[in-house]
């Protein structure tokens, strides 16, 4: 695949940028640049490479989950600056 001056045209309107002449033609040549150094990857042996997602064995740093019993309702509402039926009450956001 290979970028034209009229695809780096097309893109410049997408952007709505103003290219001199010039301009496009040195972002063509750069854009093929890197096109081209991208294609080296092509050459690479990946047949017996699995796939990952990081490249690091990382593992879950978490604790386990674990259930145990809430605070009491009394004590909760202690630290309310304000509470209405035993719920936190703060004030209206919507009018």
């Amino acid at each position: 695949m290979s970028i034209t001056i009229k695809d780096v045209d097309h893109v410049a309107n997408l952007a709505r940028l103003t290219l001199s002449d010039e301009e496009k033609t040195t972002f063509a040549d750069q854009l093929n640049a890197i096109l081209k150094y991208a294609e080296k990857l092509n050459e690479l042996d990946t047949d017996n490479v699995e796939p990952t997602s990081h490249v690091l064995p990382i593992t879950n740093v978490l604790r386990e989950d674990e259930t145990r019993p809430s605070w009491p309702i009394e004590d909760v509402m202690r630290n309310a600056p304000d509470e209405e039926d035993g719920q936190f009450r703060v004030p209206a956001v919507l009018e």
